[in-house]
C-alpha cells in the first residue's frame, strides 16, 4: 500500500510496456516490510530535461532508475557522476543526496558481466563484439574492459558512436584492443546485443546467426520477451546465452545499496519477483 510516507523511485524511460524492475523490485520491499515503490513513469526524449528538473523537487523521492532513451542524456542533467558513468558515457541510476544534489551512476555493465561469469563465462583474455554503443552497451563494454578481456569489436548503425566509445575505452584501458566497424559475430568468445533489435515483431536479427559458433556465449539486452528471437536462435546451435532479466537481476543488489535500502543476492530477488512477458 502506497502511503504519505512511501518513499518514491522513479522509472524514467519511454515506452514503459517493457519495464521489469517494477516487478522485482516492489515485491521485494513488500517481503522486506519496506516502505518504498518503483514508479514507472514515461517520458519522452523531448520532455525529458523538464521532466526530471521537476522531479528534483519532490520531497519524498529517492532517485531514479534510468532507461532508454534518456541513459546518455542523463549524464549533463545530473550534478556529478562516478568514474563508471563517465567511461560508459551513460547515467542508469540517480541519487537525489540529503542536500538535493543529483549523482548518476551507472550498473548496467556489472550487472552484465556478473551475470555471464556465474554462468562460467571466462573474461579474461576474451575476444568479445558489442553491437550498440548507446547507454546499455558503452556500459557493457566499460565493464569488460574492467573484467580483462583482451580484444573487444564494437558495432553501431551510428559509426561515430562506436568510435567515441572506442576512443574512451583507449583511455581508461591502453592495454585492449579495440577495433569498430563490422558486427560479424565469427571467431568471439562472447557476442551481445546491445542495441533495441527484438523489441518490435519483425525486427531483424542482429547478428548473422550461422556466423555464430556453437561455443560462443551470447548475450542479449532486450527484456520484450524473454528468450528474444536472437537467443532462441543461439540456443539452436547449442550456444550457451543469458537473457536481458539476468543483467537486472545482477544489477539490482548493487543498485539497492545505491539508494540506501540494504542489500539482496540475485537469488534472493529472482524468488519474490512477479515478472511477467
Amino acid at each position: 500500500m502506497i502511503s504519505g510516507k512511501t518513499t518514491l523511485i522513479a522509472h524514467l524511460g519511454y515506452p514503459t510496456e517493457s519495464f521489469k524492475a517494477p516487478m522485482i523490485y516492489n515485491p521485494w520491499f513488500d517481503k522486506k516490510g519496506i516502505d518504498a515503490v518503483v514508479m514507472p513513469m514515461g517520458v519522452k526524449a523531448e520532455d525529458y530535461p523538464g521532466v526530471l528538473a521537476s522531479l528534483r523537487l519532490l520531497t519524498n523521492l529517492r532517485g531514479a532508475l534510468v532507461t532508454m532513451p534518456h541513459k546518455i542524456t542523463t549524464m549533463s542533467l545530473v550534478d556529478e557522476t562516478t568514474p563508471t558513468a563517465k567511461i560508459a558515457g551513460a547515467c542508469n541510476a540517480i541519487l537525489k543526496r540529503p542536500d538535493g544534489t543529483l549523482l548518476g551512476d551507472q550498473f548496467d555493465g556489472a550487472g552484465f558481466v556478473r551475470g555471464a561469469m556465474r554462468k562460467g563465462l571466462k573474461l579474461d583474455g576474451a575476444k568479445v563484439l558489442v553491437s550498440g554503443s548507446g547507454g546499455v552497451g558503452s556500459a557493457i563494454a566499460a565493464s569488460l574492459a574492467g573484467a580483462g578481456v583482451a580484444e573487444m569489436a564494437l558495432y553501431d548503425f551510428n559509426p561515430a558512436s562506436a568510435e567515441a566509445l572506442a576512443g574512451r575505452l583507449r583511455t581508461h584501458y591502453p592495454q585492449l584492443r579495440v577495433t569498430t566497424g563490422s558486427n560479424d559475430p565469427a571467431g568471439f568468445d562472447l557476442v551481445v546485443n546491445a542495441t533495441p533489435l527484438g523489441m518490435k515483431e519483425g525486427d531483424p536479427l542482429p547478428f548473422d546467426v550461422a556466423r555464430i559458433a556453437p561455443t560462443t556465449f551470447v548475450g542479449e539486452v532486450v527484456m520484450k520477451s524473454e528468450y528474444t528471437p536472437l537467443l532462441r536462435a543461439a540456443l539452436d546451435k547449442g550456444c550457451a546465452v543469458q537473457v536481458g532479466t539476468d543483467m537486472l537481476f545482477e544489477m539490482i543488489p548493487a543498485y539497492l545499496e545505491f539508494f540506501g535500502f540494504g542489500t539482496a543476492t540475485a537469488d534472493e530477488l529472482r524468488a519474490s519477483a512477479t515478472l511477467a512477458y
